[in-house]
């Protein structure tokens, strides 16, 4: 029952969202609703639980997704296209609008459905150990991301910094702070989900939300954009981490 509604969330949700897409003509509100619906799903799963964990879990979920979706509109609002969403267009066969339907939200939708799962089964759990070392990692990804999002709107908003490149604060001991706050998020919930059998299955949704941030659409593209628009990111790639907070290495000591 839970999994069905969650899986109708994900489809209303989706389908407003393209709807206000294409009215704008703009198609990074997709963006803004990516954290809004993971809470939509997390609220709707709650309310026809009874589960111990529903309240704890589906806040969790909630606070994440808005603060993602309020820090993505200000950072987007007076920007053009999204250059992602601009590439997409520009290789549309025939209808745009389907073709972004096709490549962008359908696959989104989909993903947003499976990544949840853990908290879809969390809700129905009891409170455990597991419950609250979840907690405590979903606590850390938050700070990560909350601080590195701050810090970079910070150094961008300061136009001796154009052309230049942030290496201060979180930035200085990872590349890409908010990506790994965010899987960090996406493993506490996982642990809270680790009460039962069932949540511990859910491992695969974790592990994709990762993947996706690390290897997929997440660094990997942010990094081929910076790369050829800060004369010295290559010198900082040398020097500091690509995901996960480490030191600095020493000039010389290799990638």
């Amino acid at each position: 029952m839970t999994f069905l509604l969650s899986l109708a969330t994900v489809v209303v949700v989706l389908a407003a969202t393209f709807a206000v897409s294409v009215r704008r003509g703009k198609y990074d509100t997709i963006d803004t609703v990516w954290g809004l619906g993971f809470a939509a799903i997390a609220v709707v799963s709650a309310a026809v639980s009874t589960g111990e964990a529903r309240l704890p879990v589906a806040a969790m979920t909630v606070v994440w997704g808005v603060r993602l979706a309020v820090h993505l509109h200000r950072r987007n609002r007076h920007r053009p296209e999204d250059r992602r969403y601009v590439a997409i267009l520009a290789n549309a066969p025939g209808d745009p609008r389907r073709h972004m339907l096709r490549r962008v939200f359908l696959p989104q939708g989909a993903i947003m459905w499976f990544v949840s799962l853990p908290v879809q089964v969390a809700v129905k759990g009891d409170l455990g150990p597991l419950t609250w070392v979840g907690v405590a990692v979903w606590l850390v990804g938050l700070v990560f991301e909350t601080v590195g999002d701050w810090q970079l709107a910070r150094f961008t908003a300061d136009p001796a910094n154009r052309g230049r490149v942030l290496d201060t604060g979180l930035w200085h001991y990872t590349r890409h702070p908010n990506y790994f706050g965010d899987a960090c998020v996406w493993w506490g919930l996982y642990l809270t989900a680790c009460t039962s059998w069932a949540g511990a299955a859910t491992v695969l949704a974790p592990v994709l939300m990762t993947y996706l941030l690390a290897k997929g659409t997440g660094k990997p593209l942010t990094e081929k954009h910076l790369s050829g628009s800060r004369p010295g990111y290559a010198d900082y790639v040398a020097r500091t981490s690509g995901f996960f907070p480490l030191p600095p290495r020493k000039p010389g000591a290799g990638t």
